[in-house]
């Protein structure tokens, strides 16, 4: 995957955003090193991002939609308030387990849980409002991921979507695959709904934030 930003200036970037804990450059390790997709990996630069969106926030309940091998979960449990808790929802099960290995290890073990299983059923199982949500899951999902978690969110709610540009793919008319379509119809849904306020940020491979208006 390219990302939209040129090579030498995400370079630049990355070298004056505060690096990754031990832990987290560990696991970056691991990640490329054993896991399909390692081009999924948040990084350091989105890493950070999210961690300072839920720190800014306060956000005590956020949902991750895609916890891959855990290096967003705990980038945002870094920013998380005193009594703040994470649930990450992740399909596949080696995923999963490198993600629980490292959470186990990290300081912030009691307050990630890592659900297995398909997102939409798990959304459903889950009570009560979020604070934040960050969506990086399957392509073909993200309006269903949208649609059920807007109604879930508090006053204050944010929603942070990935991979939004989709490594300029959005631009090519000549592209039809299947997760192409399903990202043009998320960023248009979302263009277009008079529900919410949103911006795209060309961080990495595009980061849409979305807010509910207040009625």
């Amino acid at each position: 995957m390219s990302f939209i930003v040129p090579e030498e200036i995400e370079a630049y970037a990355e070298r004056h955003t505060t690096p990754p804990e031990e832990l987290l450059a560990e696991l970056a390790a691991e990640t490329k090193a054993t896991l399909n997709a390692p081009q999924m990996l948040t990084g350091t630069i989105e890493g950070r991002l999210l961690e300072l969106l839920v720190h800014g926030l306060q956000a005590r309940r956020v949902l991750e939609l895609g916890t891959y091998s855990g290096y967003s979960s705990l980038s945002m449990a870094a920013g998380l308030p005193e009594g703040g808790r994470i649930d990450t929802c992740e399909v596949d099960e080696k995923h999963a387990e490198v993600a629980r290995r490292y959470i186990a290890r990290s300081q912030y073990a009691d307050r990630i849980t890592v659900h297995l299983g398909p997102a939409l059923e798990t959304i459903g199982r889950l009570e009560g409002e979020f604070d934040f949500v960050f969506i990086d899951a399957d392509k073909v999902n993200y309006l269903n991921y949208y649609e059920a978690v807007l109604p879930r969110l508090s006053t204050d709610g944010l929603i942070a979507a990935d991979n939004t540009l989709w490594s300029g793919r959005v631009l090519d008319e000549g592209d039809d695959s299947e997760d192409t379509r399903a990202i043009k119809a998320f960023d248009e849904r979302v263009r277009s709904d008079s529900r919410v306020t949103s911006v795209m940020l060309t961080v990495r491979d595009g980061v849409t934030l979305i807010r509910p208006n207040r009625a």
